[in-house]
């Protein structure tokens, strides 16, 4: 179990990745802090993560923009677990629109969450990072943050600003022995693009080589890779995982 001892710590827990994610990390051993926009929508997750490893699981119900709630539930999750050594910040939003019907608060709900509420987390758990023997941030972006996507402008500004400051943060804490990464996933399975009109699914697949949709364990265990020692030696680095969409 590699991440046997570990503590982690991830956002968007509820479904889809962030689910994914916590599944595979609580397979391999980890004590679990999850977060969602409240605590209820938790439960499954929790359940699941459970029968994985039989650890009791925190939950807590946060709204990522609020850079107080964020410093208040992190200190929480420290408590909780006893520290902190992974963090990964999965939560987000999608508000799509053409750029001239793009309202001001679709755009700033987008970017608030997105890339402030990734802000707002890492801030506060930078501390319990660095005190780690084996700090890991692991930042959920999207392959639109790098080529763009019509549509998505708001999407692919927060993603694309997540990157970068994945790499400034990476460039930060690693003289204290924290790496710092992006996935970038491309289409994958998940409620966020359940919703797709089929000839858009249609049109999609036809670009990725591999021939299928991704899932959301793909990305859960390029994280779980990351977060344990045999990514110890990678940082400021962007791993896209998209079937070959964008090769």
């Amino acid at each position: 179990m590699k991440l046997q001892g570990r503590k982690a710590m991830i956002t968007g827990a509820s479904r889809g990745i962030g689910r994914a994610i916590a599944v595979a990390f609580a397979s391999e051993g980890a004590q679990l802090a999850l977060v969602a926009t409240s605590a209820e929508r938790l439960v499954d997750t929790a359940a699941m993560c459970q029968e994985r490893n039989k650890l009791d699981v925190a939950m807590f119900g946060l709204d990522v923009r609020s850079s107080a709630d964020c410093d208040a539930v992190v200190k929480q999750a420290v408590e909780k677990l006893g520290g902190l050594d992974i963090v990964v910040n999965n939560a987000g939003v999608t508000r799509d629109n053409l750029l001239m019907r793009l309202s001001d608060d679709d755009y700033d709900t987008v970017l608030d969450t997105n890339l402030r509420g990734a802000f707002n987390i890492t801030r506060a758990a930078s501390r319990p990072l660095m005190k780690s023997k084996a700090g890991r941030l692991i930042n959920i972006a999207s392959v639109v943050g790098m080529v763009g996507n019509a549509g998505q402008a708001n999407y692919a500004a927060s993603k694309g600003g997540l990157i970068a400051f994945t790499k400034s943060v990476a460039k930060e804490l690693a003289g204290r022995g924290v790496t710092a990464n992006v996935i970038a996933p491309g289409f994958i399975e998940t409620d966020m693009t359940a919703s797709l009109d089929a000839k858009v699914k249609e049109e999609a697949l036809k670009g990725i080589r591999l021939g299928r949709f991704g899932k959301p364990e793909d990305i859960a265990q390029a994280a779980a890779f990351l977060a344990s020692d045999a990514g110890s030696y990678i940082t400021a680095q962007v791993l896209v995982i998209d079937g070959g969409m964008t090769a």
